[in-house]
């Protein structure tokens, strides 16, 4: 007689709500995406609701309720949801029999998901994907930072306290977010990377269409060029680097501060020392982009997580980072990475280290796939999802 396998737990539905989906590129997007892919291959149903855009959108193997909206006129690459739109599809969301709502972010869809997760008679997840206290400052200039600091924190209890369950990126968020006061229940769960996207790159084709020389020492740094990510430390950085390696040329993104940072580029005589490449697709021209550096580089303070540097490692690029937030967790010194402070000379030291030590390159190079092997998606995604049956069961 056989032995009868365990009965397969059943599907579970997952209303997923964000202010932000590609084709605008973060974090946040990238996050949303690697779960839900991952959640659907494993036979579970995914729906979500995000603003539409001007520009297209990538298809996905799970259904984006695009929801109309508007430009904010703070950062014209952000839209805000028109809530009562969402309201008006309330009847056809219902008929879907839905487990539980999850947020992703804390502007109109917070409160719409509330609204939801409420009328549908289900729990209400949010993810803390970005760290506020240290966001309102760089974008708000022009108002004192304790009030902002403070307005930061008590929005973010508010928030948070009126959830259901928490999923944060790291040990470091968490921290944060029970020193402000918050008590909601919580599951450290950081967000996996797709190794199949990170196994293929071609730095030389990428080199070859920028016109740079195969020799030329390259850094690089993928990422949202705000404010709030430290672009101006690297900045200091190549500007110091260049006593010694006068040719070094750092490769950038794209963001709402890059005018700001062309023209201290410009005003310090580093035109050509660093190029702002733009989005780059991540079908191919990404991962070429990692690639092409000899080193990546990493400044931000403010990172809840930081996705790219496990995507640069799992490529086989060196970095060198400071480890601040959740990039304590997601680093290792000497795994793939030299970790430095923020002291320009230490962080210059390092990253002259990984540039000029053909030994010392060539190690990081070796170890670095290895030690992105421990941060998958499918098995992230299964945390996940453990983690909403046990929200939903209580």
């Amino acid at each position: 007689m056989g032995v009868l396998s365990p009965p397969r737990a059943a599907p579970v539905r997952i209303l997923m709500i964000s202010d932000v989906y590609f084709p605008r590129v973060n974090g946040v997007s990238t996050s949303i995406q690697t779960f839900a892919r991952e959640l659907v291959a494993a036979g579970h149903e995914v729906r979500l609701i995000a603003p539409d855009y001007p520009a297209p959108a990538p298809a996905e193997p799970f259904e984006v309720l695009r929801i109309p909206s508007r430009a904010l006129p703070v950062d014209p690459e952000d839209r805000l949801l028109k809530r009562r739109m969402i309201g008006r599809r309330l009847r056809a969301l219902a008929a879907g029999g839905f487990d539980l709502v999850h947020i992703h972010t804390p502007f109109v869809a917070h409160y719409a998901g509330l609204d939801l997760a409420h009328s549908l008679g289900v729990a209400a997840i949010e993810s803390y994907h970005t760290y506020f206290e240290e966001y309102l400052d760089k974008d708000l200039r022009w108002l004192p930072r304790p009030a902002l600091r403070l307005a930061a924190r008590r929005f973010s209890v508010a928030q948070c306290n009126a959830v259901d369950a928490l999923v944060v990126p790291s040990s470091a968020m968490l921290g944060v977010l029970r020193g402000y006061g918050v008590r909601t229940g919580a599951e450290i769960i950081p967000t996996g990377i797709d190794l199949r996207l990170f196994e293929h790159g071609d730095g030389r084709r990428f080199r070859a269409r920028l016109g740079i020389p195969d020799d030329q020492p390259v850094l690089v740094h993928v990422g949202r060029i705000a404010h709030e990510k430290n672009i101006g430390f690297l900045i200091d950085l190549v500007a110091r680097l260049r006593r010694d390696l006068p040719d070094v040329l750092l490769l950038a993104g794209e963001g709402p501060a890059r005018g700001t940072l062309e023209r201290d580029v410009q005003r310090r005589s580093l035109r050509g020392h660093l190029r702002f490449v733009g989005y780059l697709a991540r079908d191919g021209e990404l991962q070429d982009c990692y690639r092409s550096g000899d080193c990546f580089v990493f400044s931000s303070r403010t990172e809840t997580q930081g996705l790219v540097l496990l995507e640069a490692l799992a490529l086989g690029v060196p970095v060198v980072s400071t480890a601040y937030m959740g990039v304590k967790d997601v680093l290792r010194d000497g795994a793939g990475a030299l970790i430095a402070s923020d002291d320009l000379e230490d962080f210059a030291a390092k990253t002259l280290r990984v540039l000029t030590d053909g030994a010392l390159n060539r190690r990081l190079r070796a170890e670095a796939p290895t030690y992105a092997r421990r941060w998958t998606a499918p098995a992230l995604a299964e945390h996940l999802l453990d983690y909403y049956r046990r929200v939903t069961a209580a």
